[in-house]
């Protein structure tokens, strides 16, 4: 069964329970679309923005935009792109976007304009719909790309001259669900890689994927229609929005926060009864940090309800998980593994129940399976690091108009090469090591900057940290750290390398640099720009203090 037969399940079964909120935690919301179908909460007491649509409004919405699309000569393959930030509209126009049989393209928010129109232009996009935040993007490489429709989401006078406004136009298209027969093997998604490796790779996925991950989702976190999921990563991304099938498959309520400050986080939490929390490592380790301050007192929050708290897109370090427990002893903890070429995270995840197992990435997921093998894709003695690879039904049809990468990555028997070095314990569980492109050769050893970055970060006045390798003419590379201290410490880098005593020499770091460590949208630490940054240029002197 298509993912959209969930969505019209729900609309059918559930017509007036609400299916998604969406907060703005600010006193001057941002009121880009008047909807006609749903009421406007204001909550002013809170100093928040909120809005909401039932199961039965979402459906509606995305059968007026399918219909829209119809209209504008849309038919099965064809793509058409999203470039929204977190908003109540954006499931809606997915949704509708896969009801029509074309390919939906959601796109980060954090390209630029040229990177826009990479995208455009690699997965050949017809349509484009975005957002306000966008228009000076769109609008400098318009004439450079073959869009033949632009859809505003936002006011009506904000509209620019070349697109038609969304709100305007679906509010007259028929909520009919539209005449399309959706196969498990038709094309659904088109997702983009990160680029922290370097430009975005085109990730076709069928509807067979998105199903996958509906199921694998729900079978690890067990929701249910009790169940409120708080979702803050973009949706743009496979990780937010394939947590977020957990929350379809089981009828439940999911609510949209847009912002991550540690306190309206737990204010989000608190007033809407979230049970699921998804973090990212900063975020967690941000709310942490405010609590040990003072800067938030729990006693503040109502948090008895929420009963599970996971962590994906990055390595999690040990530390993080045994100070939340701490402080949050009653939760469940999961970490969840995975790539957008593997439809997001689940191909590897932990489990509630393997909490002694903390610094694993756990085992294969519900309807996966895993191996770790050598450059000749033959399976490692375990225990030794190799290549994780991973097959199920989640794993892409292919990097769309790229064969020659498609082919470096997928076996012809279906197993995916991740791209990441891991081990394996007696016990089947995996740990990574770290990405394959990332690995360090300093004199003939191999250094794995996760491992590295992981004891660093036991150092409490360490926020975050990312190891790269650095040219030497003696060694080859070295291993230097980036540390970006927490508010208010200090450090020199004496006092590192002493702390650093308690890794094997060939480990320890041989430059230390005081700086901000940048990560992208999904919590992934950006090591190519910090490659750009260090290794483009004449290393000065690192600060000795910060």
């Amino acid at each position: 069964m298509p993912i959209t037969e969930y969505l019209e399940r729900n609309a059918r079964l559930y017509p007036n329970d609400v299916s998604l909120v969406e907060i703005t935690p600010t006193n001057q919301p941002e009121r880009h679309v008047t909807w006609r179908e749903y009421n406007l909460v204001e909550i002013s007491e809170s100093d928040r923005y909120r809005r909401e649509i039932t199961w039965r409004e979402f459906d509606i919405k995305a059968n007026r935009f399918a219909n829209l699309l119809f209209t504008r000569g849309i038919k099965r393959g064809d793509k058409v792109a999203i470039l929204l930030m977190n908003c109540l509209e954006w499931l809606p126009i997915y949704f509708g976007i896969l009801k029509t049989g074309a390919i939906a393209v959601p796109m980060n928010y954090r390209y630029s304009a040229e990177e826009i129109r990479y995208c455009i232009d690699l997965a050949d996009v017809r349509m484009l719909v975005f957002g306000p935040e966008f228009t000076p993007r769109v609008t400098s490489v318009k004439d450079k790309m073959q869009i033949d429709d632009y859809f505003f989401v936002g006011k009506k006078e904000e509209t620019p001259e070349y697109a038609d406004n969304y709100d305007e136009l679906t509010y007259f298209c028929s909520t009919i669900v539209p005449p399309v027969e959706i196969t498990d093997d038709d094309d659904a998604a088109i997702y983009f890689s990160s680029g922290t490796t370097g430009f975005p790779k085109a990730i076709l996925h069928r509807h067979a994927a998105l199903v996958a991950s509906c199921k694998t989702e729900q079978n690890h976190h067990s929701q249910t229609r009790d169940d409120i999921f708080l979702c803050i990563p973009p949706l743009y991304h496979t990780g937010a929005k394939m947590h977020w099938f957990g929350s379809l498959i089981s009828a439940s309520r999911a609510v949209l926060l847009k912002g991550t400050k540690p306190e309206w986080i737990l204010q989000a939490v608190s007033e809407e009864k979230a049970t699921i929390v998804w973090l990212l490592v900063p975020w967690a380790q941000d709310i942490l940090d405010a609590i040990d301050r003072g800067e938030i007192n729990l006693s503040d929050y109502r948090t008895s309800q929420w009963r599970l708290m996971h962590i994906g897109a990055q390595p999690v370090p040990p530390s993080l998980v045994k100070r939340w427990k701490k402080i949050f002893p009653n939760h469940q903890y999961d970490t969840n593994y995975g790539l957008s070429e593997s439809i997001g995270p689940g191909c590897v995840h932990l489990g509630v129940d393997n909490i002694d197992k903390v610094g694993a990435i756990g085992i294969p997921g519900y309807g996966w399976e895993a191996k770790i093998v050598d450059e000749n894709r033959e399976i490692v003695t375990q225990g030794d690091v190799g290549e994780l690879a991973v097959k199920g039904n989640g794993v892409m049809k292919c990097y769309y108009k790229n064969p020659e990468a498609t082919a470096e990555v997928l076996t012809d028997d279906g197993w995916l090469l991740t791209g990441d070095m891991a081990k394996q314990d007696e016990d089947g569980f995996i740990y990574l090591v770290d990405r394959k492109k990332d690995v360090i050769i300093s004199g003939g050893e191999n250094l794995y900057p996760v491992q590295i970055e992981d004891f660093l970060r036991a150092n409490d006045k360490i926020k975050d940290v990312a190891v790269i390798g650095l040219p030497d003419k003696r060694l080859g590379e070295i291993a230097a750290a980036i540390i970006e201290l927490k508010s208010g410490a200090t450090a020199t880098e004496d006092e590192i390398n002493e702390f650093c005593e308690g890794l094997p020499r060939y480990k320890r770091p041989k430059k230390v640099i005081f700086a901000d460590v940048p990560r992208n949208p999904t919590g992934k630490i950006e090591k190519p720009k910090l490659r750009e940054i260090y290794c483009g240029e004449r290393l000065v002197e690192s600060q000795t203090t910060h």
